[in-house]
């Protein structure tokens, strides 16, 4: 299969295989197994169907894999090219990560005072979410109500990477539930035999009745 934006188009991941690697399907079937993806593969989710996604390498090959536990990586802040609208200040966010930050300090340090006392940490940090990456005059700001990243330069905030809201398609619910840590088989717990490292090359030529 080739990738969606035609040929010599730049290659977008949209999410990267979990941790420890996936195990992937010519078609979302148990019964047709492919090689297996490794761990940070990034990958570019084309579609889904129930508790399986479909994915696509950066050599053009796809597979199916347990679209749960894919993970979603941010998209690139805007350019200059591209008006940000609207333009918000970045000071409410900046004092927002402060305070949460100054409250996590607290808490940490009345536990460090009495280690036993963990009942009164959780209570303390109970509800908090903050989050903050500074890289010269480039930030990421986590809007926690909003429950997204924004992007600042400096003078501008902008939104960066929804963790979840109205655009974002909700989770599918699994057709046969079971614990994540059973194995990440969609609808399977059979072990999967060890692999050899996932590498781009050109994908196989299709068998007869296959993909």
């Amino acid at each position: 299969m080739t990738a969606p934006d035609g040929p010599g188009a730049v290659f977008r991941p949209t999410h990267v295989v979990p941790p420890d690697g996936l195990p992937a399907w010519e078609a979302p079937d148990t019964t047709r197994p492919t090689t297996a993806l490794d761990a940070f593969l990034p990958v570019r989710l084309l579609s889904r169907s129930g508790e399986w996604g479909e994915v696509l390498c950066a050599n053009g090959w796809s597979a199916w894999v347990d679209g749960r536990l894919l993970v979603a990586v941010p998209q690139p802040p805007p350019t200059g090219g591209r008006p940000v609208a609207p333009a918000e200040d970045p000071g409410p966010l900046l004092s927002a990560a402060a305070e949460a930050l100054d409250r996590y300090r607290r808490a940490v340090r009345d536990l460090a005072a009495d280690p036993a006392d963990t009942g009164a940490f959780r209570e303390a940090v109970r509800g908090l979410r903050a989050g903050i990456v500074i890289d010269g005059g480039s930030a990421w700001l986590y809007d926690a109500p909003a429950e997204r990243w924004t992007y600042a330069d400096g003078s501008r905030l902008a939104p960066y990477a929804v963790v979840s809201g109205p655009d974002t398609p909700p989770a599918p619910r699994p057709q046969d539930p079971r614990p994540r840590d059973a194995g990440p088989a969609p609808g399977a717990g059979a072990a999967q035999a060890p692999h050899e490292p996932t590498r781009v090359v050109d994908p196989p030529p299709p068998e007869p009745g296959g993909r």
